[in-house]
């Protein structure tokens, strides 16, 4: 079979022009309307456009003339950037300060616009809807998205996404059929008591204190509360408190994450955390206040559909001499594509993109010879299933 990738747009200069300007979820004007002028550019034809917040969703209508047995299938790319100072060697660095493109989701945008425009130039007998989603990071798109009007009046039945993977080279694509990713649910914890001078100790209530024993405590839930056999992870990485060396703290704030592969797993830790607070208040004297933030559930991908997938990607006679497939294992990693997951079938897989430096990091820099292998992969994936139907 051809290429799939629409030869007529510069898909490298595409995802620079998004890695330029990356905005936090439900702030991405910027990155709609350039996404929108390149919609504008594609034939119109057989395209739908509708907008939801900050976000986009394109339908485009397949040739086939059933409605009865013409299907629809879905690819989700996400568009928010992260709060993080870049410290690439890019010539196309972030124009917005403390913001970049660190998880990789200007490429993701990138590979969707490629399907898109691969598509819009040679329809499939089946309807395509791609679906550029708001607010990954935060504080999540995917849930009031799959629920919006827009959203359900062009039901996917079939759903799939990826996401870029530093740890593996160029050509790898890695998934596994049900749980990819896990559970997750954001923490923010402030601990409220009773300021005073560092020399008067016994006339205040201090928050450093509490604030450490509370975080030593919270590091015994997964080691004695889940069972060994499942898997969790509670981490704080940012602690607040105090203002100098000689003032004891009024208020402490910790800031953390909760992960767990099983529902029942996440219930358990939050329990504990709040009996854990109950205990510092007691010993304290001061009062705490917990926030979960936002909450994704677990990416759970389908059997049956990962299991085919992962058969064509090793049968496919233009996979064979480009693609190697990899089965992973699960990852504690947060993605809220999961969502689209609980109510439509389909799967998440990594792209590989060879870079030293892992998701988040300041100084990440994914290989952009992964944008057109995904965008060919994944177009030739959609044919393939359509042809089958």
């Amino acid at each position: 079979m051809t290429s799939s990738v629409a030869p007529t747009y510069n898909y490298i200069d595409i995802r620079r022009q998004l890695h330029r300007i990356p905005e936090p979820g439900y702030q991405e004007f910027k990155t709609q309307r350039l996404l929108l002028d390149l919609i504008a550019t594609l034939p119109q034809d057989r395209l739908e456009v509708h907008t939801w917040r900050t976000g986009i969703l394109v339908k485009v209508h397949g040739t086939g003339t059933s409605k009865d047995k013409k299907r629809c299938y879905g690819y989700r790319a996400d568009m928010d950037g992260l709060p993080i100072a870049e410290d690439t060697g890019y010539a196309f660095k972030s124009e917005h300060p403390g913001f970049m493109h660190a998880c990789g989701h200007d490429l993701h945008m990138t590979i969707g616009f490629g399907i898109l425009a691969s598509f819009a130039l040679q329809p499939m007998a089946d309807d395509l809807v791609v679906v550029f989603q708001p607010a990954e990071e935060g504080p999540g798109g995917a849930l009031p998205m799959r629920e919006s009007e827009e959203f359900r009046e062009w039901l996917p039945q079939q759903m799939v996404a990826l996401h870029i993977a530093p740890e593996y080279p160029v050509g790898v694509i890695a998934t596994k059929p049900g749980i990819l990713f896990a559970n997750t649910s954001e923490l923010f914890i402030d601990l409220t008591g009773k300021g005073g001078h560092a020399a008067f100790p016994h006339l205040a209530n201090d928050m450093v204190v509490a604030a450490a024993h509370f975080l030593t405590q919270m590091q015994t839930i997964v080691a004695r509360n889940i069972n060994p056999l499942d898997s969790a992870v509670v981490t704080v990485g940012k602690i607040e408190s105090g203002t100098r060396q000689n003032i004891i703290a009024e208020r402490a704030r910790l800031e953390g994450t909760i992960r767990t592969f099983s529902d029942t797993s996440m219930k358990l830790v939050k329990s504990r955390i709040e009996a854990l607070a109950q205990g510092i208040e007691t010993a304290f004297a001061c009062k705490v206040d917990i926030d979960y933030g936002s909450n994704y559930m677990q990416v759970y991908n389908n059997e049956a559909l990962t299991l085919e997938f992962r058969e064509w990607l090793k049968s496919d006679a233009a996979n064979v001499e480009r693609i190697q497939f990899v089965d992973c294992s699960a990852a504690m990693t947060g993605e809220d594509f999961g969502y689209f997951l609980e109510q439509i079938p389909g799967f998440l897989f990594w792209l590989g993109v060879d870079t030293p430096y892992g998701l988040h990091h300041a100084k990440i820099e994914p290989s952009e010879q992964a944008i057109e292998l995904a965008i060919d992969t994944v177009s030739r994936y959609f044919r393939w299933k359509s042809e089958q139907a």
